[in-house]
């Protein structure tokens, strides 16, 4: 197993932690939620280029451009 293939658990524990970060009531939190989303799109993006997942590197750009928009529109 290669390095880079142990990058897929830190990037799945990301999402999770930021999927139950942005379902937050309290601002702060969702804004925490946005930017672990968007450490794992990195994380996501790295290990999809490693394994050749080019369809999971684009949903990672897309999804990515979504948290940035969630960043600026959290209230």
């Amino acid at each position: 197993m290669d390095i880079v293939d142990l990058v897929q658990w830190p990037a799945m524990a990301a999402t999770v932690a930021a999927a139950w970060l942005v379902a937050s009531r309290g601002a702060r939190r969702r804004m925490l939620g946005f930017w672990c989303f968007l450490a794992s799109n990195a994380l996501w993006v790295v290990w999809g280029l490693h394994d050749h997942a080019y369809a999971l590197v684009g949903l990672q750009f897309c999804l990515a451009a979504i948290n940035v928009r969630g960043v600026y529109k959290n209230e």
